[in-house]
């Protein structure tokens, strides 16, 4: 009988509290944690720009931009450019200008070849909502983009540049509000009608036949700031190509032009 009186006891003693009184208890509510929504993308714009075209045949007017956003000149296109005295417009960066003095002293050696105009102070998207662009992260709010602007073309006029009129974010992509923005500064904004070289990651060969293929009324855009890739080469090769085929090069500041989505109005 002790040893039943005890066993009893001991079982009172381990039942689990969820079992207390004989009702197994409701089990601890558990949080269903939900991922917060995601903001909506942004809606992004990569503007077209086009010059007033020449209307003769076999004399179609280009305009030849060219973006350096960090890195070094390529010699091989500049060279070019100097050689053959093609005009062009440079888009420069703050940090690309802080790297390359030699070069920009021979744009300013040059004034009736280059015109040199606002890539921005750090190459940031002028984009005002917080995103990714080819995983570059935009400037993020409407006084990032204006920091973004006036920081590069602050960084012009002391290396003894005239001040821009022009302006091209990285990677020429844009928010409206932010277009809106950046042309009440002051600025146009420039976008092109043909992608040259890719952003410089395409190949020579097919980079020669993009710009080679530049018609009357054309805005081109390639790089200068990548001497070690295969695209300059190119890029060279065409502006040769081109010259022979009669081409006008023109640069944005000597002709009438027309940009869509109000980048230029």
């Amino acid at each position: 009988m002790n040893r039943i009186l005890l066993a009893s006891a001991f079982l009172l003693v381990s039942i689990p509290a969820a079992f207390a009184d004989g009702i197994p208890s409701a089990p601890p509510a558990t949080a269903v944690v939900r991922p917060a929504p995601k903001a909506p993308a942004p809606r992004l714009v990569e503007p077209h720009l086009h010059i007033a075209r020449s209307n003769v045949v076999g004399h179609a007017r280009v305009a030849l931009t060219f973006d350096a956003c960090m890195g070094q000149a390529d010699e091989r296109i500049l060279s070019t450019l100097v050689r053959e005295r093609i005009p062009a417009t440079i888009f420069v960066t703050a940090r690309w200008l802080k790297r390359n003095p030699a070069a920009v002293a021979v744009f300013l050696q040059n004034p009736d070849l280059f015109e040199l105009e606002n890539h921005g102070q750090n190459h940031i998207p002028a984009v005002n909502t917080p995103t990714l662009i080819y995983g570059i992260a935009s400037a993020g709010s409407p006084q990032a983009v204006r920091q973004e602007v006036e920081g590069g073309a602050a960084a012009m006029v002391a290396a003894g540049i005239p001040a821009p009129h022009w302006f091209r974010g990285s990677t020429a992509k844009y928010d409206l509000s932010a277009i809106g923005e950046i042309r009440a500064m002051g600025y146009r904004i420039a976008g092109y009608s043909v992608n040259g070289d890719g952003g410089s990651l395409l190949g020579a060969v097919i980079t020669e036949k993009r710009i080679s293929s530049a018609k009357d009324g054309d805005v081109v855009l390639s790089h200068v700031n990548q001497p070690t890739h295969a695209a300059g080469e190119g890029v060279a090769k065409a502006l040769v190509d081109l010259k022979a085929k009669g081409t006008e090069f023109v640069r944005l500041q000597d002709v009438e032009d027309t940009g869509d989505d109000k980048t230029t109005e």
